[in-house]
């Protein structure tokens, strides 16, 4: 069943693209900055961190200056914060088109994930020249992994967001209590602190969050030229279970979206 399903997203992945493109093309007509928005927001986020983790509560990141260290995360936590926020409300948000054409219905959440996947190459493609700048060692090497880091990130926001979506058509309250969700998923989340910082005797539940290995992974080759965790396989594999169910959830239920929207 999962498999027919997905075999017919790829089957319209016309459609899905042509989706992205007008979904990338609405959030930037008529704005002065265009794509500079989409570094706009992590670095904002990442310069009042760095100011603050840097002369009022110190953070130890292993000599690495703290802007990379919090920018490196905030890129990627960016991409998978306001992707599902998107994914949530793609199917309420598209209610005219959901009730008046047949079409895959996971073609509105997807695409959402994929436009914020624009935004995040946008973003990501500073932290080059930024770490350039603080005259950091760059592996070029290792940079073979972050493509499989990035599947497994997308993975999981995909699962999520699918089943986010699916929710919020039957209950309105899911958008308010994802948006509370995701900002609690940040502060559980290594964005602006490292793992050390976490105690011991709460780490192995700290590490039960996805996220973790995905954002340490990004810093492990970005910033310490080194081969991610272990924990990475964990967040594979949670991020596959995750996006299994969302997907199944979502088409089991994808029948009433016209009658309910």
């Amino acid at each position: 069943m999962l498999t027919r399903n997905f075999g017919a997203l790829f089957v319209r992945r016309d459609l899905l693209m042509a989706w992205t493109m007008r979904t990338i093309r609405g959030r930037y007509q008529q704005s002065i900055l265009g794509g500079l928005w989409a570094i706009a927001q992590p670095a904002a986020t990442a310069i009042i961190f760095s100011i603050i983790f840097t002369y009022f509560v110190p953070v130890n990141t292993g000599g690495v200056p703290y802007v990379v260290f919090s920018f490196v995360a905030m890129v990627p936590w960016t991409l998978h914060a306001s992707s599902i926020a998107d994914m949530v409300e793609s199917i309420v948000g598209n209610m005219n088109l959901v009730t008046k054409i047949y079409f895959p219905r996971e073609v509105l959440p997807v695409s959402a994930l994929f436009a914020r996947a624009f935004d995040f190459l946008v973003a990501f493609a500073i932290i080059v020249p930024l770490i350039a700048y603080y005259r950091m060692h760059i592996a070029i090497s290792g940079w073979l992994i972050l493509p499989a880091v990035l599947l497994t990130q997308m993975a999981l926001a995909l699962g999520v967001g699918l089943i986010g979506a699916a929710l919020n058509v039957f209950y309105r309250d899911i958008r308010p209590i994802f948006t509370l969700g995701l900002q609690l998923w940040f502060y559980a989340s290594p964005v602006i602190y490292p793992v050390s910082s976490v105690p011991d005797r709460l780490r192995p539940f700290y590490l039960l969050n996805p996220m973790v290995g995905v954002v340490e992974a990004y810093r492990a080759v970005l910033l310490y030229q080194s081969v991610p965790s272990p924990d990475i396989f964990y967040s594979a594999g949670a991020a596959i279970v995750i996006l299994v169910f969302g997907y199944w959830f979502f088409k089991r239920v994808e029948f009433q979206f016209a009658d309910i929207v």
